[in-house]
């Protein structure tokens, strides 16, 4: 039974991501990524590291959503936007990100209701993965952190009002 729910969650995982990369639009993309971040917090649920899904919806599901909140609020669209959210807005749009979400749902109800133990080698702790990032990887975690740095200048220099410096000698 777990081996289908795991081979479940990792079509889902794969189709959404497939989605994300053909949408047009931002946000229906955004809205499969999301499901598709939450396949994989399902996959390490399953695997037996329920430290590592709960990481998996709170840093990257959780921050993709602010992110996206933090983006559109930069780019103040204004009344201008009405025509675009009302097509955002439409029940249509929701089908293949709600369906999927379904599933992921039907999923988690029948781990957690304890029917069998997962998969994997045996829970994660934190203390194992403070140990393995900030051992053989502290590198790649402190690139990571430069590379959310430099966003988040980019994003304040492109967000921020256009002041003409004035000089000394006039205008």
């Amino acid at each position: 039974m777990l081996n289908f729910l795991f081979y479940l969650a990792g079509a889902v995982a794969v189709l959404c991501t497939a989605m994300v990369i053909t949408r047009v639009n931002a946000v229906h993309a955004l809205l499969y990524l999301i499901v598709s971040l939450l396949a994989v917090a399902m996959l390490f649920l399953l695997l037996g590291a329920p430290f590592a899904a709960a990481l998996e919806v709170i840093i990257y599901a959780g921050a993709i959503m602010v992110l996206f909140v933090f983006v559109v609020m930069i780019l103040n669209l204004g009344p201008q936007a009405t025509e675009h959210q009302k097509r955002w807005l439409s029940p249509r749009m929701w089908i293949g990100p709600g369906l999927l979400s379904g599933i992921l749902l039907i999923e988690l109800i029948v781990v957690l209701s304890g029917a069998e133990a997962p998969a994997g080698p045996g829970e994660v702790g934190v203390h194992a993965l403070g140990q393995t990032l900030f051992g053989p990887y502290v590198l790649g975690v402190e690139l990571a952190s430069i590379m959310l740095l430099a966003g988040l200048v980019g994003a304040y220099h492109i967000a921020r009002p256009y002041a003409p410096k004035i000089t000394e000698g006039g205008v």
